[in-house]
């Protein structure tokens, strides 16, 4: 079985700063892992790639030829990565072994992974592989500044979790520029009741029983919470690489890592999440899926204020 995380967050977020952080630790701890840039925009790079999708379609190239722009371009690229699947990826998959860690540096157009079926396809494919993939979600903790700016940082990272159906990790990023981790501190583990009443201050009466919803989502599913990073702090990295490696279960043949917070939890995580798409738990799925309609009403809600 190979082993991969997904690196996906909005623009601007630390994905390949993370991902060039991560190589660099490994590295000198002595372990091997292989970082992939997905990023057809992308043009500096802090670490060896080990593949990259540049060879297959580069988006100035889209741009040039097609007239498209940006935005468009990238949404292009991705889609025909999506048509070469079986050809372009499935020839580079085999180039490794069955137990190799390969790190995917996504691109930052939130589209790919809230509602365009790209990197679900992709994922599915990785499956088919026989990868064990972790999701990780990054978003930047200097925007965790108060109760409104949160919950759309926390709905923002349920869209992916919901469309991806993967073992999933949220970090807040750039701890290290943070001024006051006091303030963020106070976000890592809320009391709802808390964040509903902050919520209700910052915001005009009509919105009321929306706030008292997205809470109450939060509340039922506790599916989102974050895991600060300080990339100044090989420890912050290492206990972040813990908590992904026990949700792919890599090194499940070894003892259990001692700094592991929920070994077993962890090791299983994979399997709850994946069978949480099944069956009656369907029906919470859909629950979910029905409230994150109300996602762009709670952005605009928090823009009016």
């Amino acid at each position: 079985m190979g082993y991969a995380q997904l690196v996906i967050g909005p623009a601007g977020s630390g994905k390949s700063t993370y991902c060039s952080s991560l190589y660099q630790h490994c590295e000198t701890v002595g372990r091997s892992i292989n970082i992939v840039n997905l990023d057809p925009a992308a043009e500096n790079f802090n670490y060896p790639v080990a593949m990259d999708i540049r060879e297959l379609i580069s988006l100035d190239d889209v741009m040039e030829e097609l007239g498209l722009g940006p935005n468009g371009g990238l949404i292009y690229c991705m889609e025909h990565l999506e048509e070469n699947l079986d050809d372009w990826l499935t020839e580079e998959l085999d180039n490794y072994l069955d137990d190799d860690y390969l790190v995917f540096d996504c691109p930052g157009q939130i589209e790919l992974f809230s509602h365009v079926p790209v990197l679900k396809n992709f994922v599915e494919h990785l499956r088919r592989k026989n990868f064990s993939v972790c999701a990780v979600y990054l978003l930047d903790s200097q925007f965790i500044t108060d109760v409104t700016k949160f919950i759309s940082g926390c709905m923002a990272s349920l869209s992916p979790m919901v469309q991806l159906e993967l073992p999933h990790v949220n970090i807040l990023s750039k701890m290290d520029l943070v001024t006051s981790k006091r303030d963020i501190e106070n976000y890592l583990n809320p009391e709802p009741q808390t964040l509903l009443a902050e919520l209700n201050q910052r915001m005009a009466p009509q919105f009321g029983k929306l706030n008292k919803t997205l809470i109450k989502l939060l509340k039922r599913y506790s599916m989102v919470s974050f895991i600060p990073l300080d990339l100044q702090k090989e420890r912050s990295i290492q206990y972040v690489l813990s908590q992904i490696d026990c949700r792919i279960q890599y090194g499940e043949d070894a003892d259990v890592k001692g700094n592991c917070k929920y070994p077993r939890s962890c090791r299983l995580s994979s399997i709850v999440l994946s069978s949480m798409f099944h069956g009656k738990v369907m029906l919470e799925i859909n629950y979910i899926k029905m409230y994150l309609l109300l996602q762009p009403l709670a952005l605009m809600a928090v823009s009016m204020c």
